[in-house]
This record gives C-alpha cells, sequence and structure tokens, in this order.
C-alpha cells in the first residue's frame, strides 16, 4: 500500500476531520507566504524587518508604513483565486467529511472564496476592519480605497484609526476561537496539517493536542515540523498531493 493509499484509508474510516491551514496553501494562489527563502520576512522594507511592522505598537504608532506595505501583499486579494487545496476541502465539507472545520493561519478568506463554511480565522481577516476609537466596522472595499489612493483609512463616523480585523504581533488570538480548535482537535479521529510550519503559537501547538490523545495526524508540508514523529504519514508536495487528492474527489 502507498503512502496515499494509507491517507485514502484514513480518510475513508474518519468520522471526524480537523484541518489546520497555513501560509504554503495559499501560495499556489500566489500569495507570498511569510518564512521561505523568499517569503516576506526576506525582504525588508526601507530599513524596517516586516516582523517589525506588524506589531500592534508599532501600528498605532505609524500605521502610514504599515499601510504603505500592506499595499502591495494584503490589499491585492481580489486578484487572488482559491487554488485545488481550497476546492478540495470545500468538496469535504460537502460531502460531510470535515465535521471538526478548517482552521486557518491565513488572512486572505480564500477557504470561504472557494465555498467552504466551517472556517474559523485563527488570526483574523483582510476582509473587514474596525475603528479603533468607535469600533464601527469597515469592509475591506472601504480600507482597499484608501490604501490604494496613498492613504490611511480613518474611520467615516469619528475619524478614529480603521485597522484590520487582523492579529498583530503582541496581541492575543480570540479566545472563543482558540477554545473551539483546541476541542475540535481533542475531538477529531483525523488531524490534517497543510502548509504550516507549526512555528507560530498558540496555532502550532494543536496538532499535539491530536496527538497526546493518540489520533491519526497527517501532514503535507514541504518543510519539517517538530510533530513529525508523531504524523502517521507526511507529504513534502502539496500540489502534487492535492492533484492526487482531487482525482480521488473526482474535482478539477
Amino acid at each position: 500500500m502507498s503512502d496515499f493509499q494509507h491517507f485514502i484509508k484514513l480518510y475513508e474510516n474518519s468520522r471526524r476531520i480537523v484541518v489546520l491551514t497555513g501560509a504554503g496553501v495559499s501560495t499556489l494562489s500566489g500569495i507570498p507566504d511569510f518564512r521561505s527563502s523568499d517569503g516576506l520576512y526576506s525582504k525588508e522594507f526601507g530599513k524596517m524587518r516586516v516582523e517589525e511592522i506588524l506589531d500592534i505598537d508599532f501600528f498605532r504608532a505609524h500605521p502610514d508604513i504599515f499601510y504603505d506595505w500592506a499595499r502591495e501583499y494584503w490589499f491585492q486579494m481580489d486578484k487572488y483565486e482559491p487554488n485545488i487545496i481550497h476546492r478540495a476541502l470545500a468538496e469535504m465539507e460537502k460531502r460531510g467529511k470535515l465535521s471538526e472545520g478548517i482552521f486557518t493561519q491565513n488572512i486572505d478568506s480564500l477557504h470561504q472564496k472557494a465555498g467552504s463554511r466551517k472556517v474559523y480565522e485563527l488570526h483574523g481577516s483582510i476582509r473587514s476592519g474596525y475603528c479603533l476609537n468607535c469600533h464601527s466596522y469597515f469592509d475591506y472595499r472601504y480600507m482597499a480605497e484608501a490604501v490604494d489612493s496613498r492613504s490611511v483609512p480613518y474611520c467615516k463616523n469619528c475619524a478614529g484609526l480603521v485597522k484590520p480585523d487582523i492579529v498583530f504581533y503582541g496581541e492575543p488570538l480570540d479566545t472563543s476561537t482558540l477554545m473551539r480548535a483546541e476541542n475540535a482537535f481533542r475531538n477529531a479521529d483525523l488531524a490534517i496539517v497543510l502548509g504550516s510550519s507549526l512555528v507560530v503559537n498558540p496555532a502550532a501547538s494543536l496538532p499535539y493536542i491530536s496527538a497526546r490523545e493518540g489520533k491519526d495526524i497527517v501532514i503535507v508540508n514541504r518543510d519539517k515540523t517538530y510533530i513529525d514523529d508523531y504524523a502517521a504519514l507526511r507529504f513534502e508536495d502539496l500540489e502534487a498531493f492535492f492533484s492526487d487528492f482531487a482525482s480521488y474527489l473526482e474535482i478539477s
């Protein structure tokens, strides 16, 4: 039995499946990741590191620099489309195989664009923002129009600073989403990790919950992860893996 056939057997025999997706999933849609050799963290902006720009205190002090950086990377989302991974996961949900849902570290909302409904965004989403003063909410288009005109988006109600609804460094994850994730990884028969090197906590710790419960784990990621030794199966090539899985699901 090949490793892929073994995966299909695990998939078919599992009643409760949970998926964690990271930046590697979005790179197939053309969105740059953070930690690869040519990822966002490898490129300075001016003389600043990207990690510094994504710090919440820095954002509050220098929103103009953040939005200037984000214009090229996070306010071009309209041009990106879901790839075969997003479509396959949406099909899994449609067939009732993804009962525990998708927990994603990505902020691009491509899972939802592909048709997935049970998506929980651990690091928030760029599709909305809110005023730090009066907490009015604004959609992606409102922010993008300001950013495209090289302006900082401010609240139309009170002129407060609008922050994209993503988790910056120095901010905690949403407690209810994190608790849901912990329960899902505890209860799932099969945990699948896609395109994440599992280095950013607390999201990185979620598969270990499954390991601790003796559940099956499948890793599909180019680089090694700390959980590899606990995994039932490990694959390196996301595109090749999902080409085979799409054939199995009979989708294109």
